[in-house]
């Protein structure tokens, strides 16, 4: 039997799945590399949270066409709408916040090593208290 759900629903559901393993990932990682996922997720163009945003506006436009034809309540854009203002205020109040949650991501410093100097004594060589 041959699988009808069209490729956009199939790649929906493998996003969604994909989130489930991140999150599981994210519960075991390091400071480290929760940050640099976290940076990532929360990145407010190009992250999840920014395409999510993006996402929900789209579909906000979509629903308002249908109900502009009779197909859906107004509600739905309405609420699509509110979600992705939402998202985007979420992102705004996290943007101020993204470099502390950030920061463990960063690599540490190169630690430098220092030579201890030869102690110099004042005194001429050769002489002894």
């Amino acid at each position: 039997m041959t699988d009808t759900t069209s490729y956009p629903v199939r790649l929906a559901d493998d996003i969604t799945g994909l989130l489930h393993t991140l999150n599981e990932h994210l519960i075991q990682a390091t400071p480290r590399e929760a940050a640099q996922i976290l940076a990532t997720v929360l990145d407010g163009e190009n992250g999840v949270l920014g395409r999510m945003t993006g996402l929900m506006a789209t579909g906000s436009h979509f629903a308002k066409d249908l109900s502009t034809r009779g197909l859906l309540p107004p509600e739905i854009p309405l609420a699509l709408g509110r979600a992705a203002n939402e998202l985007h205020d979420i992102g705004l109040d996290l943007d101020e916040h993204t470099g502390t949650i950030t920061a463990p991501a960063a690599p540490p410093p190169a630690a430098t090593m220092t030579v201890p100097k030869p102690a110099v004594s004042d005194r001429p060589a050769g002489q002894h208290r």
